[in-house]
């Protein structure tokens, strides 16, 4: 599976101070364990500390260590030249869609 939207969305809720690799793991852990979708803890911890490693390497990276050893956060500097996540539901106005005013639905008599 494809976690990485999920971390970075995470990441984004936690604010400047970050989340360890375990917190972050479990939240992914609850949002894609089912039912029928059973997924194991130690393979998401896996795929999470191997993801965070991979991408806070660079110092232009989305995402950074702290100074606490295990400890991730967003990066948020001006210099990251990085894209700046915001994850608020876009409306129709700023997509440059036009509304339609009125009721445009069928009738059905």
């Amino acid at each position: 599976m494809n976690y990485d939207s999920e971390i970075l969305f995470i990441l984004n809720e936690a604010g400047t101070k970050g989340l360890s690799i375990r917190k972050i793991a479990i939240h992914v852990f609850n949002k894609y364990n089912g039912f029928f979708n059973a997924v194991s803890l130690e393979d998401v911890h896996r795929y999470v500390a191997s993801y965070l490693n991979k991408n806070s390497k660079a110092p232009d990276s989305i995402i950074e260590r702290t100074d606490v050893r295990g400890v991730y956060r967003l990066n948020l500097n001006d210099t990251s030249g990085q894209l700046q996540f915001d994850f608020k539901n876009a409306t129709s106005e700023e997509n440059g869609i036009a509304k339609v005013e009125g009721d445009q639905s069928l009738s059905l008599f």
